[in-house]
């Protein structure tokens, strides 16, 4: 079109920066960009609210969801689809907090939001683990009438399963009047995070009987939901029926969900030979499942020999060089382990620190291991010291194994205190009512202390204490744990 010197107009402009947002290309987007620019169409609504769109769905360069908030934050005239667009780039980028607060300013601007900017808020939500805002969405969007399509029932069963109310989210999914293959799969998915796995598995079979195929992403709800629940024979035969019964090839994820299945189930040489005989390439994750296992079953040496050989082939994934030291330390090979963390900072890796959040009176507080930012940091870390001496009279022993450092015990123990879990169960014990639960999200998995001590505090404090990590979530009440100890 440019080269038959046809001149571009405010209507041309949207499309071709959706065709940029399709192939994610940002240096062609900036290129477009500043041709709208040229042509002087960059005050045009329609064609900012692409620009942004356009920015929030390119990942390179400097990063596109920056680009997107310059170009949001000079429009002279924004309407409910710049905002839609933007709080929907926020949480593409993992970046739901800010989602959040751009919400809460539309809200102030007196912006209305419509279906589409519900469904990015109750993801952000979702991200957040933050139930009590996401039932604030749900009364609104009841409140304010706002049509209820399948895209944001499915936004909300999705949200309620993932963070932490299972029931609620089986209940709107039952009340649905229009379900499709996603709404099957949130409800199965989310079973599967809780631990349910007979009933996810009882969805599974249901959604079958009514006539929906399943797909590959509904198998890979089930076959987490046989992982986490330890249904192994299960997991197998539903594994086996994909291609023979529903004609699916498998992915990678789905022998990722195999192999996570084994290892769990202490099947250890079953999951290697599983892994050797895969007919495709096995990917970094299945290998770091496998070496996990390694490490949690005392396959000591096994373990360090699969993580070297992954070093040689990803030089540079911080991750592998942390499980290397993990499994030194488990050997008490401490000279290696010095070793290992010396190669990590010379190369300029970081290992990802271990952060937990709470949401309290709508507002997200966030602790990393050893905190003491926070303005109770006095009175929690107060509340800690109660809480290790209380459990202990119950009976708690600490899992010193777990603190992966050449010290004494003593200092173990101290190091064990300060886990970003226990802050936030000490500042949530200090902040909220008697009786009242806790819920608190987990970025990486938690560990066997946390995981032996919550239980203890759970009956101490009768207190229902429901923790998401990395993988599942976890209810405590009165001293045991839903996972059965298995996860």
């Amino acid at each position: 079109m440019r080269e038959r010197n046809i001149l571009p107009n405010k209507f041309t402009y949207p499309f071709v920066l959706k065709a940029c947002a399709g192939v994610g290309d940002l240096n062609l987007g900036k290129s477009v960009h500043g041709s709208v620019v040229k042509f002087g169409f960059g005050g045009d609504v329609n064609v900012q609210n692409t620009l942004v769109h356009m920015y929030c769905c390119c990942r390179g360069g400097e990063g596109g969801v920056e680009f997107a908030r310059k170009v949001f934050d000079e429009m002279c005239r924004s309407d409910s689809v710049s905002w839609s667009a933007m709080i929907g780039g926020y949480v593409r980028a993992g970046r739901s907090s800010d989602a959040i607060s751009l919400f809460r300013e539309m809200q102030i601007k007196g912006v209305c939001p419509d279906e589409i900017t519900m469904v990015s808020v109750l993801s952000a939500c979702t991200g957040l683990g933050a139930l009590e805002l996401g039932k604030w969405v749900e009364s609104y969007v009841e409140k304010e009438r706002l049509q209820k399509n399948v895209e944001l029932s499915n936004a909300l069963v999705d949200m309620f399963a993932k963070c932490g109310d299972a029931d609620r989210a089986i209940n709107l999914f039952r009340s649905m009047k229009e379900r499709n293959i996603v709404s099957w799969t949130s409800v199965i998915g989310g079973l599967a995070m809780h631990g349910r796995g007979g009933e996810a598995v009882a969805v599974f079979e249901e959604m079958v009987r009514s006539g929906v195929a399943p797909d590959d992403v509904a198998f890979i709800g089930l076959l987490s939901a046989c992982s986490h629940s330890g249904l192994v024979d299960k997991g197998r035969k539903y594994f086996d029926s994909m291609r023979k019964n529903f004609g699916i090839v498998p992915k990678i994820e789905h022998y990722g969900c195999m192999v996570d299945m084994l290892c769990r189930a202490g099947h250890i040489k079953e999951a290697l030979e599983f892994v050797q005989e895969m007919p495709i390439d096995p990917n970094p994750v299945v290998w770091r499942t496998l070496i996990n296992a390694c490490r949690a079953h005392g396959e000591l040496e096994l373990g360090e020999k699969i993580t070297r050989q992954l070093i040689r082939n990803e030089p540079m994934h911080e991750s592998n060089y942390v499980l290397l030291s993990n499994i030194y330390a488990k050997m008490s090979d401490w000279e290696k382990k010095t070793w290992i963390r010396a190669a990590m900072d010379m190369k300029g890796m970081k290992k990802i620190p271990g952060s937990t959040m709470i949401e309290l009176d709508n507002e997200i507080y966030e602790f990393v291991a050893g905190d003491k930012s926070h303005e109770q940091s006095k009175e929690i870390y107060e509340m800690v010291d109660e809480m290790g001496r209380e459990i202990k009279k119950a009976g708690y022993i600490p899992t010193t194994s777990e603190v992966l450092l050449d010290i004494d015990d003593e200092d173990k123990e101290d190091a064990l205190n300060r886990h970003s879990e226990k802050l936030a169960i000490a500042f949530a014990l200090l902040n909220t009512p008697p009786g009242t639960p806790i819920r608190i999200v987990k970025n990486l998995r938690v560990c066997d202390d946390c995981h032996c001590a919550t239980k203890f505090i759970s009956k101490i404090y009768n207190r229902e204490i429901v923790v998401r990590d990395r993988n599942r979530f976890h209810h405590f009440k009165n001293g045991l744990c839903s996972c059965r100890d298995f996860w």
